[in-house]
């Protein structure tokens, strides 16, 4: 047995480089990332031509080792060229991501050391660290001391958190499942009904609100909803209001909402996954009013604080209640039950997640780092640069969705004949095949609609000026020889 053990060891020894194979390794890996870093301007933000993405299969695992840089090679060619590419500036489709470069080191650090995350007895800084950074998120939303959450890996899982509790909230069990209302609009994120499904509540009716010509929740058309569904024996339970919405970047009257939600006793939850951290910016900030009423509010920090994908927040103003909705017991952990008797709000007692990666790291290194400025002008020149893109896309004569509240602007163009839907679907193709920048598309009243969304950290104003060339080239492409306008 010891002689298989010592061969064992042997074997498994590759998975413990050292020093100079350490550094061997590191220095193919950090050029790759350097040439990406310095061609970003020059990548196409989208290549429309997927085929190379099949090579990733060509490759398959097995028992012996390949060389680096032929695996450096098979990322560049496989996964970081085909697709969108959502580190460029050029991505002004559905909402950006982040990708801060800082917060990759954050991450590679939290890699090497591997802290556990999850409970306080086992990594007390990272717990800290982590906590530290929901009550900066919770002051910023305005929530009182006594408020818990939880850094997730987006909004969808922590949507998931916060409708698990409030259903823990108001005490709903199986059999009032078909009767227990939810009341949002057509406009909040298809991930609220997402979490609704997994959380066993699939039967749970839904009343979609009427919206006002902005796509705002109507306050009184909740009022009136609720009304009706505890006149029929409904229970009114959970209404999910945006704060920034995706389509078309809307904010719901959240005051007004909230105010019927406590008259009512309804759980109020925010879904401000992509606007709330514009409460950074004087500007903005008065717009989100209302936050702070929420019981429940969600926030992306790999939306507005521009980190990588895979950094989510969720909040609950009762701190109790969301550790009644996670909390969990088994005999393995008894170790850590005297300590985390404590006030410490661990991690893996607040969320779905027991194992856990250490995500604050990418997090606070970048705020720590850089200080609160920087991202506060990066917001807040996404704002400006959206409400400069409406005036000019207008001016080509593109008709324009209302007002930008954030930083998505809606438009499209409305030819002189023909099918509009049609057309403006063959300019998202065109600006697609160019590839210089992304654009997306939805549906408004039934309307093919193209969208803008400025919240890369890397989109400038020569990017918009970009997009409105492109947008031009894609119309005369449509109508050759025409005079732009209609």
């Amino acid at each position: 047995m010891i002689d298989r053990i010592r061969e064992l060891e042997r074997l498994r020894r590759p998975l413990e480089p050292g020093p100079a194979e350490r550094a061997a390794l590191q220095r193919p890996v950090l050029a790759y990332a350097e040439d990406f870093l310095e061609r970003i301007d020059e990548i196409p933000a989208y290549v429309r031509d997927k085929g190379a993405s099949g090579a990733v299969r060509l490759s398959p695992i097995g028992e012996h080792p390949t060389a680096l840089d032929e695996l450096l090679r098979l990322l560049g060619t496989s996964v970081d060229t085909p697709g969108l590419n959502p580190a460029s500036g050029g991505h002004l489709g559905y909402i950006p991501g982040g990708g801060i470069y800082t917060s990759a080191l954050g991450d590679y650090l939290a890699d090497v050391t591997n802290r556990y995350a999850g409970v306080w007895f086992a990594s007390p800084g990272a717990v800290e660290m982590e906590n530290l950074l929901l009550d900066w998120m919770a002051e910023l939303v305005g929530y009182p001391a006594g408020s818990a959450g939880n850094l997730t890996s987006g909004g969808s899982v922590a949507n998931l958190v916060a409708v698990v509790t409030a259903r823990h909230a108001h005490g709903l069990r199986a059999r009032d499942y078909d009767r227990a209302v939810v009341y949002l609009t057509a406009q909040a994120h298809h991930c609220v009904e997402k979490a609704l499904r997994i959380a066993g509540m699939e039967e749970a009716p839904r009343r979609y609100l009427a919206t006002d010509e902005r796509w705002r929740m109507r306050p009184d058309a909740l009022e009136a909803a609720v009304a009706e569904d505890r006149a029929a024996g409904r229970i009114p339970w959970m209404v999910v209001a945006s704060a920034g919405t995706t389509d078309v970047g809307a904010i719901d009257p959240l005051p007004a909402i909230g105010e019927v939600a406590r008259r009512e006793g309804l759980w109020y939850h925010v879904d401000a996954a992509y606007g709330g951290f514009f409460a950074l910016v004087p500007e903005a900030r008065p717009r989100l009013a209302g936050m702070e009423l929420s019981d429940s509010i969600v926030l992306d920090p790999h939306k507005g604080l521009f980190l990588p994908y895979g950094s989510g927040a969720v909040l609950v103003k009762d701190r109790k209640v969301l550790a009644r909705a996670h909390r969990y017991q088994a005999a393995y952990m008894q170790d850590t039950v005297a300590e985390e008797a404590m006030d410490v709000r661990s991690p893996a007692e607040l969320s779905p997640e027991l194992t856990k990666h250490f995500r604050g790291l990418r997090l606070w290194l970048p705020l720590k780092l850089h200080g609160v400025a920087p991202f506060r002008a990066c917001l807040e020149e996404k704002l400006l640069l959206t409400r400069w893109f409406h005036e000019r896309v207008g001016e080509l004569g593109f008709e324009r969705g209302p007002d930008p509240e954030l930083s998505v602007s809606t438009y499209r163009w409305v030819p002189g004949a023909g099918d509009a839907d049609a057309f403006n679907e063959a300019i998202v193709r065109r600006v697609h095949e160019d590839g210089r920048v992304f654009i997306s598309s939805t549906r408004l009243d039934g309307r093919f609609t193209l969208r803008m969304a400025a919240l890369a950290f890397r989109t400038r104003l020569e990017t918009l000026e970009l997009l409105l060339e492109v947008l031009e080239e894609a119309v005369a492409w449509r109508t050759p020889g025409s005079r732009h306008g209609s």
